[in-house]
């Protein structure tokens, strides 16, 4: 028999990860052998979740302290640097952005790696299964063939053949090749138990994968969605966005913490395994199955013998003696006594039946197809699976600085959305092109009508168009000198040029200039007093 074992090799990431201090909560060193019924063991798989914890906790304080300094750095400092806060709040976006989308697209990638990991791996316990539940059923099938219908056979052949006693002698030679047929199968391993706790772990382990793999779905989902909310909170300058982005940041923080926890845990004990797969299933086959028969399957090896070899041998020539025996009793007996050709019919075919269940059974008793799934679920869960782990662990590293990111960025937005209204709104409200004056004319009824200064519908100059202003000047605001002085510049701006002389939409006025504006306009007035009349 060729050999058909292909030697397993733990790839480095489980050595690295199997290096990892094993320590308990107590930070004693524990054994680092795979063993999930120890409880030190458990312990120290939940250390390493508690650090991360611990992690998320210096994380929070450091976000706790920059926002803090930032919220309380000086007047003048955020004076002198308000040209520059857009700009770094903006790049700094933006590079959160892009560890955002990085981290999603490596997260899908390790999501995607561990799910065919851990499929090929319920994949192998269903072909294994398979292949012993097909044992459990020849074997079945052959036993109730020999016990049921072949006693049936022989004790009707029994009384046609009362009278020979060389035949009866045949006959129960038959009877106890079938016998020794039977016992050799009961020696064979029982795989009923093995079959109930292979459909249980793969059951358990495809629902805990199905909400696992969804899990980091939404949360990658999310992820996304906060990162929008940030976009269109900058882009809108918007302060209920901002607000909602750093709550949502937050939430992604913690969650990306929490799933590096899980992430490092399950990484940390798969790898456990991986590196001495074959000692942890020996220790659990233990008295259930023969060590002989799992270190059969488990190594296969070419030089090595069967455990159900003599077993298999001892069936086969049982049964090509009875084989020949009943062709001697058609070949002999039937001439004498026709009755019993339709038992010793029923009886080849028995035999020929159960020959072909020995074939099936050989096959199925061999190693190579079970140790070929064994090799298989070891290639998914300890390759594809550890690796998309590792992947993951990457996402939620990525995904908690672009999150730390967003937080660091978000107060220095809001201080500068507050100045930019301070600033705006740090207009007198006497003066007629005060955007607030609209607001306050929405609610107060205009006590007089606001003449033009000058005319900005042509280029000739604005001198000639001049009225005499009202007794009584009302605060109601010209709405077409607001929205020119938009247009033209985007944002309320001071200006120390007069509005007098000029052909341009009329800007926004300080207090100060405010006064010097209305001195210019005493003196057009005092100039042009003659020319209208009161």
């Amino acid at each position: 028999m060729p050999a058909a074992r292909v030697e397993y090799v733990a790839p480095w990431w489980v050595a690295w990860l199997h290096s990892v201090p094993h320590l308990g909560l107590r930070l004693q060193p524990v054994d680092s052998t795979f063993n999930p019924r120890d409880e030190s063991y458990r312990e120290s798989l939940l250390l390493l979740g508690l650090v991360a914890a611990i992690c998320l906790g210096l994380n929070l304080i450091f976000l706790a302290a920059y926002v803090v300094c930032v919220c309380c750095c000086r007047q003048d400092e955020a004076v002198q640097t308000k040209r520059r806060n857009p700009c770094c709040v903006t790049w700094t976006a933006v590079v959160a952005g892009l560890i955002c989308c990085a981290a999603v697209g490596v997260g899908f990638y390790g999501n995607s790696e561990t799910n065919d990991g851990v499929y090929q791996l319920i994949y192998s316990l269903d072909n294994a299964n398979h292949t012993f539940s097909g044992i459990d059923a020849l074997v079945s099938g052959t036993t109730q063939k020999m016990e049921v219908d072949l006693e049936q056979h022989l004790a009707r052949l029994s009384e046609i053949f009362a009278a020979r006693g060389d035949y009866i002698q045949t006959l129960k030679f038959v009877q106890q090749m079938a016998g020794n047929i039977m016992v050799q199968l009961s020696g064979l391993p029982v795989w009923r138990e093995v079959t109930t706790e292979l459909t249980e772990l793969a059951d358990q382990t495809g629902y805990v994968e199905y909400y696992r793999w969804l899990s980091y779905l939404l949360l990658f989902i999310l992820d996304l969605v906060i990162c929008l909310i940030a976009c269109l909170g900058l882009a809108r300058r918007s302060r209920c966005l901002l607000a909602s982005m750093l709550c949502c940041g937050v939430l992604g923080l913690f969650l990306s913490w929490t799933s590096l926890a899980a992430d490092s845990a399950a990484a940390v004990g798969t790898s456990d395994f991986c590196s001495a797969p074959d000692t942890f299933i020996l220790n659990v086959t233990e008295g259930q199955i023969r060590t002989e028969v799992t270190r059969y399957y488990l190594y296969c090896s070419q030089s090595g013998s069967s455990p159900f070899q003599q077993a298999l041998t001892v069936f086969q020539r049982s049964l090509t003696t009875m084989q020949i025996q009943v062709a001697g009793l058609l070949q002999f007996a039937v001439p004498l006594f026709p009755t019993a050709e339709k038992d010793l019919l029923g009886i080849q075919l028995l035999l020929n039946s159960s020959e072909s269940s020995l074939h099936q059974l050989t096959a199925m008793l061999d190693c190579r197809g079970l140790h070929k799934d064994y090799l298989d679920a070891l290639a998914g869960i300890c390759y594809d699976g550890i690796e998309g782990l590792l992947y993951l662990g990457l996402f939620s590293l990525l995904a908690a600085l672009a999150f730390s990111t967003m937080i660091c960025a978000g107060p220095r937005a809001w201080k500068h959305l507050t100045t930019r209204d301070r600033d705006y709104d740090d207009i007198d409200s006497d003066d007629p092109f005060n955007p607030q004056a609209r607001r306050i004319a929405a609610h107060n009824p205009p006590r007089g009508q606001l003449r033009s200064f000058c005319s900005y519908s042509s280029g000739l100059g604005s001198q000639t168009s001049l009225q005499p202003p009202a007794q009584t000047i009302s605060n109601a605001p010209v709405s077409e000198y607001m929205n020119q002085a938009m247009l033209f510049g985007g944002n309320p701006r001071y200006e120390n040029v007069p509005l007098i002389g000029r052909g341009s939409p009329p800007p926004t006025y300080s207090p100060s200039m405010r006064a010097t504006y209305l001195s210019v306009a005493d003196e057009h007035l005092r100039h042009y007093g003659n020319e209208f009349p009161a």
